[in-house]
């Protein structure tokens, strides 16, 4: 375990270095400045600036300077805003995306399995086909748009919740059902095939042909092996979930890491975007990581062997 453990940490290293490269020479090929000059400024006020940013470096000499800071853990402070680093928007913005993210996660994975389930038990009766239903609008629907479909049904028309802003619990409402939509289309979909892949398996004939009982093959056999694809999802989902939901904390006006995101591109704020960038990649690598770990806690036949 230890020696698996290893070989992924250096994995992860790796897929930060190759992430942080790529990233660094991609906001250097884009057009534009992180900042905006009049016409009528002085060229020396722009070259002034330029030294001050260090983008009067040739790009190899940014490049040795950068990832030297990065092995110091120093992400570097904005471009556009005086005195905003990276460390602090993802400290501050951190928290907000994970209460949106965290909850349409665990909203979603919630009333998507619940529903997953009795679909693959009822299998072909009414209950099953409205779940295909819902499953195929929560695929086919964008979060933006259903997003916006809420803020203004129970924002606009009945005023049961704030329509943008995040200064309460009644801001979270809307905001959590938006990422949560989604989810629970995606995760009821997905248990449901499990389900019925499992149901047709010779161990719940056994089980069947033992005397167990329905509840008992479902609780124990059924759910737990039909659970594993579930697992693999919750990797990218969970990541999503800690790197912001951009659309939806956009519509919605939440302070979180997302919004972020989008104000550091909008204003080609080069250290903003490229810190946020390798922050949400090891937060993605961390999530695939524990992925692996959890496949073994939940099927006994995954194991690492010697």
């Amino acid at each position: 375990m230890l020696r698996y453990t290893v070989k992924r940490f250096l994995s992860m290293l790796v897929t930060l270095f190759l992430v942080a490269t790529v990233t660094f020479f991609l906001m250097h090929a884009i057009p534009g400045q992180p900042f905006e000059l009049s016409r009528d400024t002085p060229e020396s006020v722009r070259v002034a600036l330029e030294e001050k940013l260090g983008l009067d470096k040739p790009v190899w000499e940014q490049y040795l300077i950068y990832m030297n800071n990065l092995l110091h853990l120093d992400f570097g402070m904005s471009m556009k805003y005086k005195g905003m680093s990276v460390v602090g928007e993802v400290t501050s913005g951190m928290p907000i995306s994970a209460i949106v993210g965290f909850g349409g996660v665990l909203i979603g994975c919630l009333i998507g399995s619940l529903l997953g389930a009795v679909a693959a038990l009822k299998n072909k009766g009414p209950v099953d086909y409205l779940v295909i239903i819902l499953a195929i609008l929560g695929v086919s629907i964008p979060n933006f748009v259903f997003g916006s479909l809420i803020q203004k049904f129970f924002a606009v028309d009945m005023q049961l919740f704030p329509i943008q802003g995040w200064r309460g619990w009644q801001f979270a409402v809307l905001p959590i059902a938006a990422a949560a939509f989604t989810n629970i289309a995606h995760y009821a979909r997905m248990l449901r095939t499990s389900m019925l892949d499992t149901m047709g398996q010779d161990y719940i004939y056994t089980a069947k042909s033992k005397g167990l009982s329905q509840s008992e093959i479902v609780r124990k056999h059924m759910l737990r092996n039909s659970f594993l694809p579930l697992v693999t999802s919750l990797g990218p989902m969970c990541a999503g979930v800690l790197t912001g939901n951009f659309v939806i904390e956009k519509i919605f006006n939440v302070p979180g890491i997302g919004q972020s995101m989008i104000l550091a591109i909008q204003n080609s704020d080069y250290t903003m975007i490229m810190g946020l960038t390798i922050i949400f990649s090891f937060i993605s690598v961390i999530c695939y990581f524990l992925v692996d770990i959890v496949y073994g806690l939940v099927d006994p036949r995954i194991r690492i062997a010697g």
